[in-house]
């Protein structure tokens, strides 16, 4: 089967990239093998996204929201969407093949990776054993399954503060849990979480293993100077400790990452391979954020087409 641009993974970064792609009249193909928006369906309120609400601003915009209205508007562009995962990505004299779980190859012109990145785990006893009954690593998802519960929330960064403070909605009794002394979430949103009177932050404090029957009902404490451990009842634990690079394996020339997987490119997107592309979190990047993967996606998608079209 045969595409001008193939795209990998149908997040903010792919489905920017499919539409800005499909408007240049280039045949789109974007494969997403689970729920087209990627981690951004995770998210409640797109605060800090342009135009889509604010500290002052009654307009709410969720993740789906967004998301499926980028769907929609690059299916009406014409991209085609297809349900599957991408496994190869091999470079050949005549362009890319990419092999699927469940499709026939498909031949493309140029390629852009959009595959984003998959959560981090503690590596605990109980992590793996309580997930899905008390575990989780997605407040909206599985928050309200805890309303006025003790929930505790692992993590100092963006994502993290951010998550328990939509969980400080559903419960009074949110502990976020930092093993260092200092939040490393954005001044706002970190001095949102330290005056929220829903939320107790315990700085230099490790989770060290997560206990239970049939489900949580405490976690073992370690003070990160004194090593000192607790237990301490609580009915959920919500983990967001970071991410790593979700990468297809790529094939027939040398492709550049850094140390810890994150796809390396140019301004223009563009890898250490010609015509292949990447954009959105699985990129190598200062600042992850729904907008900042909307604009590599159009900056890929626009140079992939001036790479067909022989100009680069």
């Amino acid at each position: 089967m045969k595409t001008d641009l193939f795209i990998a993974g149908a997040g903010p970064a792919g489905l920017t990239a499919a539409q800005y792609g499909a408007r240049a009249g280039l045949r789109v193909t974007i494969a997403e093998r689970l729920a087209v928006g990627g981690q951004a369906l995770l998210i409640d309120n797109l605060e800090n996204y342009p135009g889509a609400g604010g500290a002052n601003d009654d307009a709410h915009k969720s993740g789906f929201e967004l998301v499926d209205a980028m769907k929609a508007q690059a299916a009406a562009f014409g991209a085609r969407f297809i349900t599957d995962a991408v496994h190869t990505i091999t470079k050949t004299s005549d362009g890319f093949t990419v092999t699927t779980a469940d499709s026939e190859p498909w031949l493309a012109s140029a390629v852009i990776v959009a595959t984003g990145t998959k959560h981090k785990t503690l590596g605990v006893p109980g992590e793996t054993e309580f997930y899905g009954k008390g575990v989780s690593y997605c407040a909206t998802c599985d928050g309200p399954f805890f309303k006025s519960k003790r929930i505790f929330v692992v993590g100092g960064g963006d994502v993290a503060v951010s998550e328990a403070a939509y969980l400080s909605r559903l419960s009074r009794d949110i502990v976020l849990a930092h093993r260092r002394d200092k939040l490393r979430a954005q001044k706002i949103l970190a001095d949102r979480v330290l005056h929220n009177p829903n939320i107790t932050v315990r700085f230099n404090t490790r989770i060290v293993e997560i206990i239970g029957e049939q489900k949580v009902n405490g976690v073992i404490l370690e003070d990160a100077a004194s090593g000192a451990r607790n237990r301490e009842e609580a009915d959920a634990a919500f983990i967001f400790i970071g991410s790593t690079p979700q990468i297809p394996d790529v094939r027939g020339a040398e492709f550049k990452t850094d140390s810890e997987g994150y796809v390396l490119t140019g301004q223009d997107m563009q890898t250490s391979i010609p015509g292949l592309f990447a954009a959105g979190d699985c990129r190598k990047t200062p600042f992850r954020q729904v907008v900042v993967a909307c604009g590599e996606g159009a900056i890929a998608a626009h140079c992939a087409a001036a790479y067909i079209d022989g100009m680069i």
